[in-house]
């Protein structure tokens, strides 16, 4: 219980920075994903289905409060999470080249997939445009915010599961 709590805060707490703080901070309109971060950490941090859970409630929080198709961003998020969830065992709390690596491929796998359903499907063909000018500058603005961010969730996510031992333990 205490865990989905804090996964809730977590995830509460990153949509409205996403909204409000790195909004009123953007440069040409570019803000950092925080939410790709967010499902990207706990996908690889506690798994697939864990991934897909928060993934699910990340983009169901896009889609109710500013999302143009509800479902779309739940859908998206879910899967991200989802595929985050098969490095679980290539993760190791000291490695942050992986963590890096996959909230990038997520970040782009996110972009690229919003590009072909939401533009490309409505004969809007200009990729170069997007690439150079959201997706890229988006990417690297997200890494930056994710080598502070990240450190911070890994630290939640150490102590939530150093409790749940301690609590396992009580009733063996």
């Amino acid at each position: 219980m205490r865990r989905k709590v804090t996964v809730f805060i977590i995830v509460t707490i990153s949509y409205l920075l996403q909204v409000t703080l790195f909004e009123a901070l953007s440069f040409a309109s570019i803000s950092p994903n925080l939410l790709i971060i967010v499902v990207s950490a706990f996908g690889f941090m506690r798994g697939k289905k864990e991934g897909l859970f928060v993934g699910f409630f990340c983009g169901l929080l896009l889609d109710l409060f500013g999302g143009s198709v509800l479902g779309f961003y739940a859908l998206l998020y879910m899967y991200i999470g989802y595929l985050n969830g098969f490095f679980r065992k290539l993760f190791y709390p000291e490695d942050l080249k992986l963590p890096l690596l996959l909230i990038a491929g997520s970040d782009l796998g996110c972009n690229l997939c919003v590009y072909v359903i939401l533009f490309l499907l409505r004969n809007r063909f200009q990729i170069r445009y997007y690439v150079l000018h959201i997706m890229l500058p988006e990417l690297v603005y997200t890494m930056v915010v994710t080598i502070f961010l990240y450190p911070l969730i890994l630290k939640v996510n150490e102590r939530l599961e150093l409790i749940e031992k301690r609590s396992a333990s009580k009733f063996v």
